[in-house]
């Protein structure tokens, strides 16, 4: 595959959508849609573990892309801060909590057929005994309206599939880490 051209077909405040014009190994050309982000493509997505009650952080937050509320992980952009600093920024602002990181996955694509960004997995663990965790507090941009759920490590796949029966969307990631497909 070789690509021959791009161009962007609409631009918005915070995504563009972009068309490529690429050579395909038959020597025919195809033309791709894809979407980029206009401020950044890296991403990171946090799973919060508290210890020691071995409950998990979700979020529920409502997304106008699917008019509905999702089910998934506390997550945000990656744009001037260091990867670190970012994750922990971003569960303080999400769900009130402070962690420290335990590890954090290589550089990974969600949907490379339609988004060019990239996410990093970062994995958390909060000590429910500190005294900035007991009572956490949110600390939400105006926009923003995001419920934390904290759900046992052994209730998580029945939780998930309680709250997809109640109308909740399920994010990609909670599902992946926790629903199991040997459990379908």
């Amino acid at each position: 595959m070789k690509d021959i051209k791009e161009r962007i077909l609409y631009k918005g405040k915070w995504i563009s959508l972009k068309e490529t014009l690429y050579k395909a190994k038959n020597g025919e050309e195809v033309r791709w849609e894809s979407i980029e982000r206009t401020n950044t493509s890296k991403t990171v997505v946090i799973a919060a573990k508290l210890i020691p009650s071995n409950r998990y952080v979700f979020i529920k937050q409502y997304r106008p892309a699917i008019n509905n509320y999702i089910l998934g992980f506390p997550a945000g952009l990656i744009e001037e801060e260091s990867l670190e600093e970012e994750a922990l920024r971003e569960l303080k602002e999400e769900t009130g909590y402070i962690g420290t990181i335990k590890n954090i996955s290589p550089e990974l694509y969600s949907n490379a057929a339609l988004i060019s960004d990239t996410v990093r997995l970062v994995n958390i663990q909060v000590d429910e005994n500190l005294e900035g965790n007991k009572n956490p507090v949110q600390q939400l941009e105006s926009e923003e309206e995001i419920e934390v759920i904290l759900v046992s490590e052994k209730n998580i796949r029945d939780f998930l599939l309680e709250e997809q029966k109640n109308g909740t969307a399920l994010g990609i990631g909670p599902w992946y880490m926790f629903g199991g497909l040997n459990n379908i």
